[in-house]
């Protein structure tokens, strides 16, 4: 059958995207990718992400500043230009991220992250908004976060690659699940098995594109009109028909970003 998607997470504001836009988007259309959220990375991105979404129709933007460049950040300063976009109520920008916690990066300055992401949780509750989160080897320190600052919106967990009781936490406290390459690899059978076990309405697709490269695509950019692939392995992984589950995750993908 045809299905149409949405791809939750593409970082459309990099190569091979960038420069590229009219073609990439052709080719995304011709697989059923009909719309794309773009995060942003940081405030110096802001800008670029907006003005993609204002000139493409399928684009989306998400606006957040990324754990992993925390580096870059100058809290205080970009917290005030995040402010100042989501008070403007653009039509096109749906969620704030890509945000979150990471441990696996050297030198994580934990501290930090957490007084960023609370920060910007606080911004998604008083603008009534969505939040994209990155989540690596802190799943639980992030599950707390969450109970703490509560968000009428909820939000997706990106690329989750956790264990099942992990998985139920975030839904329990009214987030989804973002699937992506990682269960096309067989080796993944732990994040296999979970994505298999979870309700399907807790469930979105995203590529992260261009990173998380499917199995078949060795040492090649990821690209949107590869969700098409993620959704036939999530068909093989799950009970339901491949009809229901695309228009139930298309359900669940307007649901929580209004578009």
């Amino acid at each position: 059958m045809s299905a149409t998607f949405v791809d939750t997470h593409c970082h459309f504001d990099f190569p091979p995207f960038s420069g590229n836009e009219a073609h990439s988007l052709q080719r995304a259309a011709a697989a059923g990718i009909e719309k794309i959220i773009v995060p942003a990375t940081g405030a110096a991105r802001f800008n670029g992400v907006l003005k993609l979404a204002d000139a493409w129709p399928p684009l989306y933007a998400a606006l957040g500043m990324h754990p992993v460049f925390i580096d870059t950040h100058r809290e205080d300063d970009d917290l005030a230009v995040l402010a100042d976009l989501l008070h403007q109520r653009l039509p096109k920008l749906v969620a704030i991220g890509e945000i979150g916690l990471d441990l696996f990066i050297p030198q994580p300055q934990f501290e930090r992250q957490l007084a960023l992401l609370d920060a910007q949780l606080r911004l998604a509750r008083d603008y009534d908004l969505p939040v994209i989160l990155h989540s690596r080897r802190a799943h639980d320190k992030l599950a707390q976060r969450l109970r703490r600052i509560c968000l009428g919106r909820g939000g997706v967990i990106h690329g989750f690659a956790g264990s099942l009781v992990q998985a139920r936490a975030f839904i329990a406290l009214g987030y989804k699940i973002g699937v992506g390459g990682t269960i096309t690899w067989p080796r993944a059978s732990k994040t296999r098995q979970t994505i298999a076990q979870l309700p399907l309405s807790s469930l979105l697709l995203e590529t992260d594109a261009p990173d998380m490269p499917l199995q078949g695509y060795q040492g090649q950019l990821n690209r949107p009109e590869r969700l098409a692939d993620v959704w036939r392995v999530l068909c093989e992984l799950r009970s339901e028909s491949p009809q229901l589950i695309a228009e139930t995750i298309r359900a669940n993908t307007r649901a929580l970003f209004a578009i």
